[in-house]
């Protein structure tokens, strides 16, 4: 199970929400290449971005600096998020040195762009499935749908989705712990590889993701944690690389 820092970019800053609410965040540095640089001295052998005004714009806002990072860390997974919704968008990253991408809104209100793009960029097309409740939300989680997560990762099981990324939207940024049993549930039901996001607060939650991590749980993405000093990068893939070898 991999360690995914999360690097959330909003006005080119490194910032952190709660519950995905653009009016609560907490900055965490305006060097968002130099953040990168730190998870990966701390042994990150991937990295999540998201594009936060791009989720809410529905198209790239801070894609420069995404370029930045993937031109300074050439050999380093990177998958970004926010306002892919096109297949220039995806070309344009994927071109850039970004190893996947994830859709998320379009997803779940176009899931035949999905299977699309699938088939034009194999190998490269992670979705992002934020739920509430078990219900998927969209556009920023402005909206929260009827759509229940599991059906829509069944959906998109024989497309070649390479992971599922899965948020626990009432968890994230909240420092609760993660939502063990809807993660490990949504991966076995799902049949798609899931990396679980949201409430990964101290080495406590990860041990209880750990134990399901046979389910199909492939990695935990984490942000307020490492930030804020309650969960160490370094520790957490070291107990992680544990498990494999026990």
């Amino acid at each position: 199970m991999l360690i995914i820092p999360a690097i959330d970019l909003k006005d080119g800053k490194c910032v952190r929400l709660r519950q995905g609410r653009m009016d609560e965040s907490t900055e965490y540095g305006d060097d968002p290449v130099a953040m990168a640089a730190r998870w990966v001295d701390a042994g990150a052998r991937r990295l999540h971005l998201v594009d936060l005004n791009g989720a809410f714009a529905g198209e790239p806002v801070n894609g420069e600096i995404v370029h930045a990072i993937a031109n300074r860390y050439p050999n380093l997974p990177i998958q970004i998020g926010g306002g892919i919704r096109s297949a220039e968008t995806i070309e344009a990253y994927l071109k850039a040195g970004v190893q996947w991408v994830i859709i998320g809104t379009k997803a779940v209100k176009e899931p035949e762009f999905v299977t699309e793009m699938c088939k034009q960029f194999p190998g490269h097309i992670i979705v992002g499935l934020d739920a509430k409740d078990g219900r998927v939300a969209t556009d920023g989680w402005a909206e929260v749908s009827e759509v229940m997560a599991t059906d829509l990762a069944k959906r998109f099981a024989n497309d070649g989705v390479e992971a599922i990324v899965y948020t626990d939207i009432s968890r994230d940024g909240m420092m609760q712990g993660v939502n063990v049993e809807a993660t490990a549930a949504l991966a076995q039901e799902g049949g798609i590889p899931v990396i679980a996001s949201g409430g990964v607060t101290n080495m406590d939650d990860l041990k209880q993701l750990a134990k399901v991590a046979d389910k199909g749980i492939i990695g935990a993405i984490t942000g307020r944690a490492i930030y804020e000093g309650t969960l160490d990068v370094t520790e957490a893939q070291a107990y992680c690389d544990s498990l494999k070898t026990a």
